[in-house]
């Protein structure tokens, strides 16, 4: 509502039915996509495609990220922009780790972080 105090919102559950099926590996049909419509400057969008990318159930690091979108020296920025992610659990912010594969931060939290890894995690070794 902050950020667009104009727009009226309503909830509709089937609006999210393809994230959140998606976001919990319940796509039936083979698709693998959902529509996003995110509003950030092209160096955050680049990041959260990067992290698009890091398929459930694996990790990445901050150096990692700013190697794929071809600013290796941009750690700290890439760290910046996935912590202003503005939907954490779509664009999957909580796989990115530190180099030293330390869990580094998470807005809501690093137990939750935990409990979102160790969920895809499991999924993948079932």
């Amino acid at each position: 509502c902050r950020r667009w105090p104009g727009a009226t919102f309503r909830e509709d559950p089937a609006v999210l039915r393809d994230w959140v099926q998606i976001a919990f590996g319940l796509q039936r049909d083979g698709t693998d996509k959902a529509p996003m419509y995110l509003i950030g400057a092209p160096f955050q969008i680049k990041v959260w495609e990067a992290l698009l990318a890091i398929p459930s159930g694996h990790v990445t690091t901050y150096s990692e990220i700013a190697q794929t979108i071809g600013t290796p020296k941009a750690v700290r920025a890439v760290g910046t922009a996935v912590g202003r992610n503005p939907i954490s659990w779509l664009i999957p912010c909580h796989r990115a780790l530190r180099k030293s594969g330390g869990l580094g931060g998470y807005h809501w939290g690093l137990p939750v972080k935990r409990a979102m890894l160790a969920f895809e995690s499991a999924r993948v070794d079932a």
